[in-house]
């Protein structure tokens, strides 16, 4: 499945997520950063496939960062909306 069409399941299936969305959680959410060790290693992972030297294990793990990076960029994306919509609350 390209990247678009699973984004757009994964928005999707986590509108509901939203919906029980706190300001504590919104903001929560909108702050996470990956740790420095995950962005190290996403940062490596990223230049070895650039350069097509991924092993097949490397490649998963790549592809599990990049599906994880996804979620959480939605999730965001889905307090971002929320905490505007609610600034006044």
């Amino acid at each position: 499945m390209q990247s678009g069409g699973r984004t757009t399941v994964l928005d999707d299936i986590l509108e509901p997520v939203a919906n029980a969305f706190s300001r504590d959680v919104a903001e929560a959410l909108f702050n996470i950063r990956a740790g420095e060790a995950a962005q190290m290693r996403m940062a490596e992972l990223a230049g070895k496939c650039n350069e097509g030297r991924l092993t097949p294990a490397e490649q998963a793990e790549y592809e599990s960062y990049v599906h994880a990076v996804d979620m959480v960029s939605i999730l965001q994306a889905k307090a971002r909306v929320w905490l505007t919509r609610h600034h006044a609350s």
